[in-house]
């Protein structure tokens, strides 16, 4: 009987594969690439939920029989705050989010064999002041670089962060309950009964 993964994970990020694999799930990893550009009029729930769709049909079919896609947003305001361009972008990323609340929005979606499911995390996040001295080491250790919002909860970036309402994987870039949810969805199950060895 075969062991090969009936799951694929869309995604290059090392944090979404380290918190999938925390499930005990078996899965495939394919890169996918597309345009992240945000339409005219499209709000950022609506953005998220469009990219994650799109990286789920982006991989062959065939590879596996679901495939998990995920987009993660920083929303300040009306502005969505992406990967920082250079140091002078993660700058003035990190001085707009010093001392306010911003939303942090991802969007998971499952696609099976005959449609595409979706669930969304929003989630609150409360940075203390940062300091502009602060805020160029930061950048100088490295880890704002490939992070929306030029920072990562999950690292250095957590020392910023006052309060969370909400998901903390959300924010790392795959929330757990949302993405469970799907998956148990679909039949696939996180936590399956573990065979004993009873003495």
């Amino acid at each position: 009987m075969s062991k090969s993964p009936i799951l694929c994970l869309a995604s290059s990020s090392p944090r979404r594969q380290r918190i999938l694999a925390a499930l005990g799930l078996e899965f495939l990893v394919q890169f996918t690439e597309i345009d992240e550009t945000r339409l005219h009029g499209e709000s950022a729930e609506e953005m998220v939920s469009r990219l994650a769709q799109m990286k789920a049909r982006a991989v062959e079919p065939g590879m596996a029989q679901f495939v998990l896609g995920a987009d993660t947003a920083v929303v300040l305001g009306d502005d969505v705050l992406g990967k920082p361009r250079d140091r002078n972008d993660a700058m003035a990323m990190l001085q707009r989010l010093s001392g306010r609340t911003h939303q942090v929005l991802t969007a998971v979606a499952l696609r099976g064999p005959d449609s595409v499911q979706t669930a969304l995390s929003c989630t609150d996040v409360r940075f203390r002041e940062i300091g502009r001295d602060e805020a160029l080491a930061y950048w100088q250790s490295g880890e704002p670089r490939d992070k929306a919002g030029a920072y990562g909860i999950q690292g250095i970036g957590g020392t910023f962060v006052a309060h969370i309402a909400g998901s903390y994987s959300g924010v790392v870039g795959l929330p757990v309950f949302e993405t469970a949810r799907l998956l148990h969805g679909a039949g696939i199950e996180v936590l399956k009964k573990q065979e004993t060895d009873e003495r």
